[in-house]
């Protein structure tokens, strides 16, 4: 597995663009199922996660084709049936956990869908009842195959319905809605999610000649249709890239321009920064950042600690949560950051701590921290990257640290940044990857 070797306390310059948001390529991907025609996606970003998909995909007989930086074509006018209920097909599933929101699509096209309990972070337990129980709804039959360790759903035709989901589960929302499009009937989903990604997955699917309406709210309604179309559609700039792009200019001190970031659908992401004192400008849809040497947390009205907290959308989203822990950490002030939804997520502050971060672990969910307003720099570490998102926070912790640091893993953050190495390098980071 590579690594990163990071040279910290150099200030980077210059302009960034983010790449295509991780989150909904792996749900529009997946959708390309749904129909025998052409469909053609653009903005997809080069990550590991998007690699193993589109693999996946052409094994399972989806004619893949790459047409430029960015943009692909996928039909997918004869499913391999055998393939889809082939062991190898559940071995491959089991490291991509966006692999779960094929049993959507191969459900409605075949009638029969097997995967692989899910893989992908170590953050803790990522439950996938929403899903099923949307698809028993529809009128799916289940079986857990504890033994072989695979999903299995089997319906001879699906059902609109109501349903109110337990969660507001993106992936699950997601998930359902591939399966109601070509289902008989009416169906309403209840507390759906509505991050911009669902509604883009939403969009794309009436452009395919679904029938959705309520795109946007929690309460979508779902008109089954016999088929679909082809469509082309691009993929919205990654907002947990933009994020995390705010955390390494603030970190090092940079002035730095994001290009093209989509302000209307960052939600309360630029609020969110704000609350940690850090200054931003919109300057049409691009995102300035000054340099700042000091930043100050604000605290509540009534002179209580600052809380950053994950939530549904419009909510903060939770895999920023990371990014905000490792910025406050230079601030001015004491913030507690509670990550709701993973138990495990937050471990990773143990590399921060021994950095020389001021932070105390409460439990498994809830974090203080307070600020060294630069008075203490962090020093270099060895480390190693348990997660996508705790792995971008460390290696903005590296590059803002006293002396040269060690990241292992680093295929964890290859899964979510598309060469994120030579990117940063190019704004004068001192950033290597070692095999």
């Amino acid at each position: 597995m590579p690594s990163f070797i990071i040279e910290g306390g150099h200030r980077l310059s210059g302009v960034i663009c983010p790449q295509g948001a991780k989150n909904e390529v792996l749900q529009v991907l997946c959708a390309t199922l749904l129909t025998s025609d052409e469909v053609t996606v653009s903005n997809v970003p080069d990550i590991l996660d998007v690699r193993n998909l589109i693999d996946m995909l052409s094994r399972l007989g989806v004619r893949v084709r790459g047409m430029g930086a960015g943009k692909w074509s996928f039909k997918a006018d004869a499913i391999d049936r055998d393939y889809a209920e082939s062991m190898d097909f559940i071995t491959s599933s089991a490291g991509l956990r966006g692999s779960v929101m094929l049993l959507g699509p191969l459900l409605a096209r075949l009638g029969h869908a097997v995967v692989s309990k899910p893989g992908g972070d170590k953050i803790g337990r990522r439950r996938v009842d929403t899903h099923i129980k949307g698809f028993q709804a529809l009128g799916a039959d289940f079986l857990l195959n504890e033994k072989r360790g695979y999903y299995e759903l089997r319906a001879d035709a699906l059902h609109g319905t109501y349903m109110l989901l337990d969660e507001a589960s993106v992936t699950g929302t997601a998930n359902i809605l591939m399966a109601a499009v070509l289902a008989d009937g009416v169906t309403t989903i209840y507390n759906a999610a509505c991050e911009p990604y669902v509604q883009q997955l939403c969009r794309m699917l009436v452009r395919m000649g679904a029938d959705i309406s309520g795109i946007g709210s929690n309460l979508l309604t779902v008109r089954g249709v016999s088929s679909l179309h082809g469509t082309d559609h691009t993929v919205l700039p990654d907002m947990i890239e933009v994020g995390s792009f705010i955390g390494m200019a603030v970190m090092t001190s940079s002035e730095i321009t994001i290009k093209d970031v989509s302000y209307e659908n960052l939600g309360i992401i630029p609020a969110s920064f704000a609350r940690l004192g850090i200054h931003m400008e919109q300057r049409g849809d691009d995102m300035f950042i000054p340099a700042q040497d000091h930043y100050q947390i604000d605290s509540f009205i009534d002179g209580s600690i600052m809380t950053l907290a994950d939530a549904p959308w419009p909510g903060l989203t939770p895999d920023l949560l990371s990014v905000l822990l490792v910025t406050a950490t230079q601030a001015k002030g004491s913030v507690l950051i509670h990550q709701k939804m993973f138990e495990s997520r937050l471990f990773f502050v143990d590399n921060l701590i021994d950095m020389g971060a001021q932070v105390i672990l409460c439990d498994p969910h809830r974090v203080v921290v307070i600020g060294h307003d630069r008075a203490f720099p962090l020093q270099a570490r060895r480390m190693s990257s348990p997660d996508i998102r705790a792995g971008i926070a460390l290696l903005i912790a590296a590059m803002s640290a006293n002396g040269t640091s060690r990241i292992d893993n680093i295929g964890q953050i290859d899964r979510g940044y598309q060469n994120i190495d030579s990117r940063l390098n190019a704004l004068g980071a001192r950033i290597t990857r070692i095999e």
